[in-house]
């Protein structure tokens, strides 16, 4: 560990110096267009050693020092970002937020940190990765009970994921997960979710992920604890449930007991 710290303030060194320089003043006002223009790759140059090395240092910093790793991307992304260069300024967002969620430090930073990242792939038409940071954001934001954001999201990339043929498969998951957060929040809404995901995508009504919805609620409307338990059992016999899902659905089951009437 010794070593790590000692590389890792060394790396930390390295480029607050190189950011010092990146800084200074090139040339003169009255320097030839070549002259300035050399200086400029130079100072572009400069500045990108210094996002790198900050970059490095973070890594170093990881094996023993999550906040200081992240405190060395932050500076890293400040360069990127005033350089124009937002995909790289994605990809360390994306980094902090995979170390606040790997920690368990703050999902609420995560969230944040994923939806920046989101933003700068979709600004640079990087649309994959942003809809994989707007994934991480959905989930979190469900476990974080807030579901209509979850639900905003899981509704917007199924959207997305219809336009392409590659990706048109995927959408029931996304509305499946989007109809089990509304079932969080109301059964109602959830039933007229369902009805729109048919008609936006009429393969879902089909599908296992849709027979269950269906099945939950009539359950939840008998207010059939045994009938909603053995239904999800069923489900997960064929299609293994993640942690996620498990969640989500003892919170859907547990209203019965907290809203005795959620007709």
């Amino acid at each position: 560990m010794a070593d790590n710290e000692a590389k890792a303030s060394q790396l930390l060194a390295e480029a607050e110096k190189k950011r010092t320089a990146s800084k200074g003043f090139f040339g003169s006002l009255f320097g030839s267009i070549e002259i300035k223009t050399a200086e400029l790759h130079a100072k572009a140059g400069s500045r990108h050693d210094a996002a790198s090395s900050y970059v490095d240092a973070s890594n170093c910093y990881k094996k023993y020092d999550i906040n200081e790793a992240i405190s060395c991307l932050l500076k890293a992304i400040e360069i990127y970002t005033d350089m124009g260069r937002f995909t790289m300024a994605a990809k360390y967002h994306q980094n902090i937020a995979e170390m606040y969620e790997s920690e368990a430090i703050d999902l609420e930073r995560a969230v944040l940190h994923y939806e920046q990242a989101a933003d700068y792939f979709r600004g640079e038409e990087s649309n994959s990765s942003a809809n994989k940071c707007l994934l991480k954001v959905s989930q979190y934001a469900a476990q974080l009970e807030n579901y209509d954001k979850a639900i905003q999201i899981y509704e917007q990339v199924a959207s997305a994921s219809l336009e392409s043929p590659l990706l048109k498969y995927s959408a029931k998951e996304y509305f499946f997960r989007a109809a089990l957060c509304h079932l969080c929040v109301d059964v109602l809404n959830a039933q007229h979710a369902i009805e729109r995901y048919n008609e936006q995508y009429p393969a879902f009504q089909d599908s296992r992920e849709y027979k269950l919805i269906k099945t939950l609620i009539e359950h939840l409307e008998e207010q059939n604890l045994e009938g909603f338990t053995e239904a999800v059992k069923e489900y997960d016999s064929i299609s293994r449930l993640d942690q996620w899902y498990t969640t989500i659905l003892l919170r859907i089951k547990k209203q019965v007991n907290d809203n005795p009437d959620l007709r």
